[in-house]
C-alpha cells in the first residue's frame, strides 16, 4: 500500500478557513483498549501531510486494517489562539474501515458544534 488509508482535515466553518496548528491522534480499538498509532498536527490548508510514525500501515494489505478507528482532534489550543472560549475542548471520532476505499474523515468546526462525514 502507497498511502494511508485514513485522512482527515480540519475546516473552521464559523471563520470560513481551515483549522491550522491542531493536534490529531489516531487510536485503533484492540480488544477493548485504545491504542495510539500515529498523530499529527494540521498545516495551512487544515490537512495533515502525513501521520508521524506511519509505518503502522506501509506494506499491508488493506484488508490487515479492517479495525475500529478514533481521530481525536485536540481543539483547546486553536480556540485559544483564535481567543475564544468554545465549548469542545476536543473531539473525538471513530469510525470503521471495513473495504478497500480511501477513508476521509473531515471535521467541520465552530466554537459550539462539530460535524463530519464521509468523505472521498
Amino acid at each position: 500500500m502507497n498511502h494511508n488509508p485514513i485522512t482527515t482535515h480540519i475546516l473552521d466553518s464559523s471563520l470560513g478557513k481551515p483549522a491550522v496548528g491542531v493536534t490529531i491522534k489516531l487510536l485503533v480499538l484492540k480488544g477493548k483498549e485504545w491504542q495510539l498509532l500515529s498523530s499529527a498536527v494540521t498545516n495551512s490548508d487544515g490537512r495533515i501531510d502525513g501521520w508521524e510514525q506511519t509505518e503502522w500501515y506501509q506494506d499491508k494489505e488493506i484488508e490487515s486494517l479492517f479495525a475500529t478507528y478514533k481521530i481525536c482532534f485536540e481543539l483547546e489550543s486553536y480556540w485559544e489562539q483564535q481567543s475564544l472560549s468554545a465549548f469542545y475542548p476536543s473531539a473525538e471520532i471513530c469510525f470503521r474501515l471495513q473495504d478497500e476505499r480511501h477513508h476521509h474523515i473531515p471535521l467541520l468546526l465552530s466554537p459550539y458544534s462539530y460535524s463530519t462525514y464521509r468523505g472521498s
